[in-house]
């Protein structure tokens, strides 16, 4: 069976003496999930623990330029009338290999200046080219200490196809789906949609590679499918187009065991859009608050609620997953559960459902950072 209560965090830091662990937060990047990302970042620099951690903010902007951010939480707010976004002129520059891990910075007109090595990065990317298992990477060649899974289970848990691919051979549960690559797209778009029809109606175009409900259209029809194709494609040339699963929408959080002992299952979330939006889409989980409602735990059967958290704990493990990842369900009336999905850098704002199912279940958001942080220094780098 798995473990729903949370282990308390080892002391380090200040409360043993030594220096304040540095931590460099991560933000921004090159996806269509940037503002979500900053808006994320807003949540943890005013939440994480200033007597344990020094923060050093670091934003990739849209370009792909790193840059030396102020600590300031408030610009990074996503409202209805603010999408943020990373700019600045203070260019960073990583270190490669094993040797000190200090950060070069770059001011214009001035001489390149050092800032003191950091012991770990908390990586707060969504979508490609931070989640994906790139920035992992990177992280990997510099020999750098992060939180969060590594660059295999990052890379093939972001392509909602590969994902499907190992949870099926791991005997998940996974629903009906078709894949559209590019070369597809490009060489005959009408044969590309010709196994649509067999999932039935309605469906969801979703890009393979993307987060948040970005780029997702619920089609109802055949006419309208070729349109929601190019709109996904507009965010990924790989698109999957999967069968509606009518079942309600159930989430569980996953940490990764101490040491050599079991990933640690949270109590079970429900996601349930009650009014204006056609399913949870990226208004719906950013904006619209009051059209959503979050429940924890989610009423449901007590055994239905072990089943879930016991094969969350399996889908985390399949994929090589470590530190964190949200597992989301869908729970059929007939009593079948058909695993959606799996994230391994899931939302992470103080109202997100990951934060919220494990407050529930005894870590508060600023202790679940801490968590985080902690189980990101116990891990060593390279192959594991």
């Amino acid at each position: 069976m798995t473990e729903s209560n949370a282990a308390p965090p080892a002391p380090t830091g200040s409360e043993q003496g030594a220096p304040k662990t540095r931590v460099a937060i991560v933000f921004g990047g090159r996806s269509s999930e940037h503002a979500v990302s900053c808006a994320t970042a807003a949540g943890v620099l005013r939440a994480i623990d200033r007597e344990r951690f020094e923060v050093v903010p670091i934003g990739i902007a849209r370009d792909g330029r790193w840059l030396l951010m102020a600590d300031d939480p408030e610009p990074l707010r996503l409202t209805a009338t603010n999408r943020p976004e990373v700019t600045g002129d203070t260019d960073v520059v990583v270190p490669a290999g094993s040797g000190p891990r200090n950060l070069i910075v770059r001011e214009p007109g001035q001489p390149p200046t050092e800032l003191a090595g950091v012991d770990v990065v908390l990586p707060l990317l969504h979508g490609p080219f931070g989640e994906d298992g790139t920035l992992q990477g990177l992280l990997e060649l510099a020999d750098v200490r992060y939180v969060g899974s590594g660059v295999a289970a990052s890379a093939v848990m972001m392509d909602k196809h590969l994902m499907k691919v190992v949870f099926s051979a791991a005997g998940l549960p996974v629903g009906p789906y078709v894949v559209i690559t590019d070369k597809q797209w490009r060489r005959d778009p009408e044969l590309a949609m010709d196994a649509v029809p067999a999932l039935g109606w309605p469906v969801f175009v979703k890009p393979a590679r993307a987060g948040s409900s970005v780029g997702i259209s619920k089609v109802e029809r055949f006419d309208d499918l070729r349109p929601a194709i190019e709109a996904a494609r507009e965010h990924d040339p790989k698109v999957i187009v999967e069968a509606a699963v009518d079942g309600r929408e159930i989430e569980c959080g996953v940490l990764e065991g101490r040491g050599d002992s079991l990933p640690r299952a949270s109590e079970i979330g429900e996601i349930e859009v009650v009014s204006n939006h056609d399913f949870y889409d990226f208004e719906a989980k950013y904006i619209d608050a009051e059209d959503v409602r979050l429940t924890c735990p989610a009423d449901i059967p007590a055994e239905v609620a072990d089943e879930v958290k016991e094969l969350s704990v399996k889908a985390f493990d399949a994929a090589g997953c470590e530190g964190l990842a949200r597992v989301d369900w869908f729970y059929q009336p007939g009593g079948r559960l058909v695993l959606n999905e799996i994230n391994t850098l899931p939302g992470f704002t103080p109202s997100s459902m990951f934060p919220q199912v494990w407050k529930v279940s005894g870590l508060d958001y600023p202790q679940l950072i801490t968590e985080l942080i902690e189980l990101a220094l116990d891990r060593r780098t390279g192959l594991r």
